[in-house]
């Protein structure tokens, strides 16, 4: 009999017990500390947990550590919330707290005998883990201001709130070919990001004020390394429809003999984008309006960085940038009192791992700046803080072939004290593998962890330079790998002698800089 592939094992793994079903399994696991079933550990990803690397634990430590992400639903969290996941940070993931990518928090070094008081604490507060990971509907991605920016298109919340129930636990979507990433837009600056979604509406504003939503399909930075391609224009009462049928179809007809070939754009690649529009909209019984597809702003200006006027009477929001997303149980702490302090509520966790304070009040908003600068969180932050991504790395990451936290924090603070005269935004991100889940080929300056041999012909870790990415609707391009291969430590020469170079070119945008030098 031969061997099952990853994808059969995957598929009957999930057919003979759905990741929902394993939350029983993990209290007993927990009550009886028996070694987790290997396969139950594929499961416990329903749950938002992946099985942790090894390298920073004791070499006579045998416990299986997880990573455990959190949804924050809209990318928010009220004091309460933000007070629980620091006590879980400080009492339980020794310290360690991350946004996400995906508006999420994530924590490390998580054990299986702390899980059940765990999720009690989430669930007093209303925060879950549930879909945040595994072959499901993932956290949907939104503008973090929605509903107190004057300049945004329109209010998504109440958009966000339906799609998010709809997914919720969703029993008859438990079991999709791969995850599926769904985003829900009104930003006039496009912080959502719709070109790497599977399925993203983005709002858009007619001639004569009607608003209608951009539908986007099949977007992807892994194995299904593509942009989502534009198939049309839907009213905001119906985008439900839409990701319902879009939603089952995947479910249905997604390639699940090949893990690798799995994603949403994969199947429509196979059929054929005016295929698949004609069986969405078969499904949903109306066609999607034909428009002129619009601009878009540029990645690295998608940003809601300062102090802003709320729609809010009285108050504002402030947008905060977070070095590499980390913030630990410290951090939040000093997050919450700062906000209790000052008068405000509530933040929201941003696309790039940063966050925005949404209703402090407006006389205290400069003290709350300067108090959280106190803490190097800033509300104006440099040009290469601002934009600079990172992965989970070696250090906590499996799959990781370098360390990256800490290195992006180190290089943004390098460069700003190297360039500190510099005022164009440069996106930059660090992966600690070849893979993009801290989106590094869609920036200006990506370094992807590779091994490589060295002038010794010794096998090293490091990084690979990419250069050119860029998120601009139909302009939109990936970056492309120089060659340049180097260990963590060259990190910041490399592009120190990047920002160097460009600065004494005659180029006008660093972006058209590192386009020309992959060009060249």
């Amino acid at each position: 009999m031969s061997k099952e592939t990853k994808a059969q094992r995957i598929e009957r793994i999930k057919k003979e017990k759905s990741g929902l079903d394993v939350l029983e399994s993990i209290h007993e696991y927990a009550i009886y500390g028996t070694e987790v079933d290997p396969e139950d550990v594929d499961r416990f990803k329903w749950y938002g947990l992946y099985s942790q690397n090894r390298n920073l634990q004791d070499a006579d430590d045998e416990t299986q550590y997880f990573m455990l992400r959190v949804k924050l639903v809209q990318g928010s969290m009220n004091l309460e919330q933000i007070r629980v996941v620091a006590s879980i940070s400080k009492e339980f993931a020794r310290g360690t707290a991350s946004f996400t990518t995906r508006q999420d928090v994530q924590f490390h070094f998580i054990r299986v005998r702390d899980l059940p008081e765990i999720f009690h604490r989430l669930k007093t507060v209303g925060l879950t883990s549930v879909f945040a990971a595994g072959d499901v509907p993932r956290n949907i991605a939104t503008c973090p201001v929605a509903g107190v920016d004057h300049s945004e298109i329109y209010d998504v919340r109440e958009l966000v709130s339906e799609v998010d129930k709809y997914f919720d636990g969703n029993r008859t979507l438990d079991n999709l070919p791969r995850k599926y990433k769904v985003g829900i837009s009104g930003c006039s600056k496009h912080c959502m990001g719709h070109e790497i979604q599977d399925l993203s509406f983005t709002a858009v504003k007619r001639k004569h004020g009607q608003i209608l939503f951009d539908v986007s399909v099949g977007g992807g930075l892994a194995s299904n390394k593509q942009f989502a391609m534009h198939i049309g224009y839907v009213m905001p009462e119906q985008i439900l429809e839409v990701v319902r049928a879009v939603s089952e179809i995947y479910r249905d007809h997604g390639l699940r003999e090949n893990r690798i070939k799995a994603r949403l754009g994969h199947l429509i690649n196979i059929w054929g984008i005016a295929d698949f529009k004609k069986v969405i909209e078969g499904k949903m019984g109306f066609e999607l309006a034909e428009e002129l597809i619009q601009e878009y702003t540029p990645y690295s200006k998608r940003e809601h960085f300062g102090i802003y006027e709320s729609k809010d009477e009285g108050k504002s929001y402030v947008g905060c940038a977070v070095n590499g997303g980390f913030m630990g149980a410290k951090g939040l702490e000093d997050l919450a009192n700062i906000l209790e302090k000052n008068g405000a509520t509530a933040i929201k966790a941003t696309p790039a791992q940063n966050f925005v304070v949404l209703d402090v009040p407006t006389q205290n908003s400069e003290d709350l700046v300067e108090d959280l600068s106190v803490i190097d969180i800033d509300a104006n932050p440099n040009p290469f803080k601002a934009r600079t991504l990172s992965c989970t790395g070696l250090n906590y990451c499996k799959f990781a072939i370098s360390e990256t936290k800490d290195t992006a924090i180190a290089l943004a603070k390098n460069l700003h004290e190297k360039f500190p005269d510099f005022n164009e935004t440069v996106s930059i991100s660090l992966n600690g593998c070849p893979n993009s889940c801290a989106h590094s080929n869609i920036v200006d300056i990506g370094l992807l962890g590779t091994k490589f041999k060295n002038d010794n012909g010794e096998t090293v870790s490091g990084f690979e330079l990419s250069l050119g990415g860029q998120l601009e609707g139909a302009k939109s391009s990936f970056g492309k790998k120089t060659g340049l291969k180097f260990i963590s430590d060259d990190a910041y020469g490399v592009v120190e002698n990047l920002i160097e170079s460009y600065v004494k070119s005659d180029y006008k945008s660093f972006h058209d800089y590192a386009v020309g030098q992959v060009n060249d």
